[in-house]
C-alpha cells in the first residue's frame, strides 16, 4: 500500500537554496572532511576567506559550528585547529554510532514511507554510479546522505540529532580511510546493497544488524588508517593521482 509523500522526502528530492551561512559552512566542512588540512593543523583563516570570497565574520561563524560538531578545536588566542583523534576515541564513538544505526534500522522499517524508500534507492543508484567512475568525493557525500536518510526515517528527533552530531565528528576520518583503502569500497557497496534490500522489504531486525555490522567495518578501516597514517596517505595520494584533474582537485 502506498503512502503519502512526507516533508522529509520532499527535502531529499528538492533541496532549498542555501543561505550564505549554510553555503560557507558546507564548503568549509567539506574542506576539512576531504583532507585539505592535516590532523592537528591550524585552519588558515585569511587564506580561506580569500578562497571563498568572504569576510572573517561568516568564516568564524562557520568555524564555531564545526567546533560544536567536533571537527575542529577553537583555542583561546591561538585560532582554529583540526581535531586529532586517538584509536580509543574512534572506537568509543563508533560503539555509540553502531548502536544508533541498529536502532534506526529497526525503527525505520516500521515508519518509513514508500516515497522515502524510493528516494533512498535513487541516491543509492547515484552513489553506485560514482563508485564505478571512482568519483570518490561524490560517492562519499551520497553515502553519508543515505545513512542520515535512514536514520531520519526512524522519525525520532533525539536519535537523528545525536547521530548527526557523532557522525560529523568522524566524517573526515571516514573519508580519508575510504580514499586510502579502495579495496574496502567494494565491500562497502555490497553491504549497502544488502542494506537497501532489507529496507525495501522492511526487515527491521535484519536491517538493524546489517547497519550495525557496516559501522563496525568502518571503525576497523579507520583504526587501520590511524595505525599506519604514512602508508595510508601514500595510498590516498596514489588514488588521487589516478583521477582526472578535475576530480583530483575535489578530493585532494
Amino acid at each position: 500500500m502506498g503512502h503519502r509523500m512526507s516533508a522529509r522526502t520532499l527535502e531529499l528530492i528538492e533541496p532549498t537554496q542555501p543561505t550564505l551561512h549554510e553555503d560557507v559552512l558546507s564548503k568549509l566542512r567539506d574542506y576539512v572532511v576531504e583532507g585539505h588540512l592535516d590532523p592537528g593543523a591550524r585552519v588558515p583563516e585569511r587564506e580561506l576567506c580569500e578562497k571563498l570570497g568572504i569576510s572573517r565574520t561568516p568564516l568564524r561563524e562557520a568555524l564555531k559550528v564545526l567546533a560544536a560538531e567536533g571537527l575542529i578545536e577553537l583555542l583561546p588566542n591561538r585560532g582554529a585547529w583540526v581535531r586529532q583523534f586517538s584509536e580509543a576515541d574512534i572506537r568509543s564513538l563508533f560503539e555509540v554510532l553502531s548502536g544508533l544505526d541498529f536502532v534506526a534500522g529497526r525503527l525505520a522499517c516500521e515508519r518509513i514511507t514508500d516515497d522515502m524508500i524510493a528516494a533512498i534507492e535513487r541516491m543509492h543508484l547515484d552513489m553506485y554510479t560514482h563508485y564505478l567512475r571512482r568519483e570518490l568525493a561524490e560517492y562519499f557525500k551520497l553515502n553519508q546522505r543515505i545513512h542520515q536518510a535512514i536514520v531520519d526515517a526512524a522519525a525520532n528527533p533525539v536519535l537523528s540529532a545525536n547521530y548527526a552530531n557523532l557522525n560529523a565528528i568522524v566524517r573526515r576520518l571516514r573519508f580519508a580511510a575510504n580514499l586510502a583503502n579502495r579495496d574496502r569500497l567494494g565491500d562497502a557497496m555490497r553491504e549497502h546493497e544488502a542494506i537497501i534490500d532489507a529496507l525495501r522489504r522492511r526487515a527491521g531486525d535484519e536491517l538493524g544488524l546489517l547497519m550495525f555490522e557496516h559501522m563496525k567495518h568502518k571503525c576497523e578501516a579507520i583504526c587501520r588508517y590511524l595505525a599506519a597514517p604514512g602508508e595510508a596517505n601514500a595510498a590516498a595520494a596514489a588514488a588521487t593521482a589516478e583521477l582526472p584533474a578535475d576530480r583530483a582537485d575535489a578530493v585532494s
